[in-house]
């Protein structure tokens, strides 16, 4: 399987002066008009940051690389200024619902998306797992699925109905090793997203010991506050960034088309080059001319694809 970049979700902004003396740091917290950041991304070099006027409203997200002048001692009560946002490599995006045309960037430049799904309490839905999964391929993340509660369900098939998408599946639950997990995590940016309830904020403390004093702490921003409504991005003890978003309602993806879904798959890339203009790959009645009914040793494979693409059609509240 293939991830395509994402495109280019590059701020638009004015001629900038240059700031020669500026340094390198990633965005970890927003919080009221004050960005949390790392300077070149080492946890141990926190600072907080206001955007510099010459930014305008340019949007600035959590996994940002931005350059930061000023003060950047860290120290209490003491402000930096960002001056520049980097080109995003990927950017995970969602709409409030399949009608809104206003896309709103959750993360940038996270290279996976953990999306973390309990197999009980709440029921699991494939339907959250399948948008996720789109907007996860449209922006040029790699999706992962983590499955938690498996004490409760150790005999669910839930996975099943992913077996044909070639999407690595971990199993995260409180008694649960976390191995794999964690070797699919130290040394990458990953956003994790789910429901409120399935457990994201208890697999976060088992991964960051301290997390709950980390968030608190990070920078200044937040006013010591946990909370479950900001996106924080959280240290790995053995590298790497974990970013914990606010448990999701609903996932819209007024942004994404079949064909940016399609692209992430080498192997079907290809064949809907043949598809007519306007085909939308569900196959008859509505596509009688898809080329992925062409393809008849990937039956299971292409049905499993057009469920993902049914889910576009769809902005169910979880």
């Amino acid at each position: 399987m293939r991830v395509r970049p994402g495109r280019s979700s590059r701020p638009r902004t004015k001629t900038r002066p240059q700031h020669r003396d500026a340094q390198p740091a990633m965005v970890v917290s927003v919080d009221r008009g004050r960005w949390g950041c790392v300077l070149d991304g080492d946890p141990a070099r926190p600072l907080v940051a206001m955007r510099a006027r010459e930014l305008g409203r340019t949007p600035i997200v959590v996994g940002d690389e931005v350059d930061v002048v000023g003060d950047l001692s860290g120290r209490p009560d003491t402000l930096a200024r960002i001056v520049r946002v980097a080109e995003r490599r990927t950017v995970l995006r969602r709409t409030a619902d399949d009608t809104d045309p206003f896309e709103r960037v959750v993360v940038g430049n996270a290279e996976q998306l953990f999306i973390v799904v309990a197999l009980a309490d709440p029921p699991p839905r494939t339907g959250f797992v399948e948008r996720a999964m789109a907007a996860a391929f449209a922006g040029g993340l790699t999706p992962v699925l983590c499955l938690t509660k498996h004490d409760l369900a150790a005999d669910s098939q839930f996975a099943g109905d992913f077996a044909d998408l070639d999407l690595t599946i971990v199993y995260a639950g409180v008694d649960d090793p976390l191995d794999a997990t964690l070797e699919l995590l130290t040394g990458r940016l990953t956003c994790f997203l789910g429901h409120s309830g399935v457990g994201k904020s208890t697999l976060v403390n088992r991964l960051v010991p301290d997390a709950a004093r980390a968030v608190g702490e990070v920078s200044g921003v937040g006013k010591g506050k946990h909370t479950s409504t900001q996106s924080v991005a959280l240290a790995l003890p053995d590298g790497g960034w974990v970013i914990d978003t606010p448990g999701v309602r609903s996932f819209g993806l007024a942004h994404i088309t079949p064909d940016d879904v399609l692209a992430a798959f080498t192997d079907l890339a290809a064949a809907i080059e043949g598809c007519p203009r306007g085909c939308t790959h569900l196959g008859p009645p509505a596509d009688p001319e898809c080329a992925l009914d062409e393809l008849p040793d990937k039956t299971r494979r292409v049905a499993a694809i057009r469920r993902l693409l049914v889910a576009l059609n769809s902005n169910e509240s979880w």
